[in-house]
């Protein structure tokens, strides 16, 4: 059978960035080689300005500006518009709202190729979930002002697409609530692991053995923007030092909130209780989940959490607010600890109980490996979305 040519767009370099709509997009490209010919188009961000070739993925560069979205995709979507290329493709993926100028192109060359798009989370619930936020920086309601605008952009793009694929029933939900698209469009493909990359190190056991309570570690892993919910943290911090002075909060990642964050904890005289990584490559990401006790995503808004599957998959307990497509992540009780939405008191509560109990951790993180096994891996994802493009490519209601 001849190989389907796929277009993915997607403003981010998925090569040089690590968030989970890059990884989700690199991962599924390489898995998908014997039955399609991938070629992602990103903007020339990150020093991106030459055409790649990774693991029989071809990665191209439509001009952009490093400048901060929405000024950075504005640019990628009119230069991605232009590449004439791109429409020698049999199927076109667009994420979030990347791509989005792309059905109208097709239209106006009377083109009834498929274009699938693919949201994560939906932007106007992330909207609406900041504006519960009710001290907000200048710079963060501008912000808003752009995510609100971008909202819209997503809702016409989903409402042209042949088929709209979202990675949890809560993201399904929310596009149904917010965009009124024609529910028989969507469909769930959520995203997976590495369980090959993403395991309990081998002498991971012998370390936590000879590890004293003065060594304990939480780990927060992702970018340092509002809805990830870092301030929980630094709150039910405050209260974990009072019983645990010496544990460590260990925070991969970057973001325009670094400052704010540390100035913060310097008020409340704990900043010497956190460490501050950066980013980290995706090949170091094992290792670091593994030297944890405990995982947290403190988020107010997910579609589904990549860094929980990411953590569960290594072996590690992890406590999370009891949102969006997280409950779908995680088993409360069973792999993790969930809590209501915002309560830093049940937060800390539920990492003090898993720092305090060794057997609990380790119960919880032996059921969180088997369950991302089964049930979220990239083998699982890239298997639906070629079921995806096998179905748009075969529907009437093509573009």
């Amino acid at each position: 059978m001849e190989k389907l040519r796929l277009a993915i767009f997607n403003t981010q370099p998925p090569h040089l960035y690590y968030g989970g709509v890059e990884r989700r997009i690199i991962e599924t490209a390489k898995r998908l080689q014997n039955q399609a010919d991938v070629t992602i188009y990103s903007g020339t961000k990150a020093g991106f300005k030459t055409p790649i070739t990774l693991e029989h993925v071809k990665i191209v560069p439509c001009k952009s500006t490093d400048n901060l979205f929405p000024i950075d995709n504005w640019f990628y979507n009119r230069s991605l518009t232009k590449t004439a290329e791109v429409y020698n493709s049999d199927i076109f993926e667009a994420h979030n709202v990347s791509g989005y100028k792309i059905p109208d192109k097709l239209a106006k060359i009377n083109s009834k190729k498929p274009f699938v798009h693919v949201i994560h989370g939906t932007l106007a619930d992330e909207y609406e979930k900041s504006l519960k936020d009710t001290h907000q920086s200048i710079r963060n309601k501008l912000a808003n002002r752009f995510m609100k605008y971008q909202a819209k952009i997503e809702e016409q793009t989903a409402k042209k697409a042949t088929c709209i694929v979202t990675i949890s029933k809560y993201s399904r939900e929310k596009i149904l609530n917010y965009y009124n698209v024609d529910e028989s469009k969507i469909r769930i493909v959520p995203n997976g692991v590495d369980i090959k990359k993403f395991k309990p190190l081998k002498d991971s056991a012998s370390k936590k053995q000879s590890k004293s309570d003065e060594d304990i570690s939480v780990l927060f892993v992702g970018s340092l923007i509002p809805r990830k919910g870092l301030n929980f943290l630094i709150e039910a911090a405050k209260k974990i030092v009072k019983q645990s002075p010496n544990v460590k909060f260990k925070i991969v990642g970057d973001g325009p909130l670094k400052n704010h964050l540390v100035d913060s904890l310097k008020q409340n005289s704990i900043l010497s209780n956190f460490v501050f990584l950066g980013n980290i490559k995706e090949d170091a990401l094992p290792d670091v989940y593994s030297s944890a006790d405990v995982f947290v995503l403190p988020s107010i808004q997910e579609g589904q959490g990549i860094v929980l599957l990411e953590a569960q998959a290594c072996g590690k307990p992890v406590v999370a607010f009891d949102i969006g497509g997280i409950n779908e992540a995680v088993c409360n009780g069973e792999t993790g600890l969930l809590v209501k939405r915002g309560d830093s008191d049940a937060l800390a509560d539920a990492l003090t109980t898993l720092l305090s109990d060794r057997s609990l951790r380790n119960r919880l993180g032996i059921n969180g490996r088997k369950f991302v096994s089964e049930n979220f891996t990239w083998d699982k994802c890239a298997t639906g979305m070629l079921n995806v493009y096998r179905e748009a490519l075969n529907s009437k209601n093509a573009l």
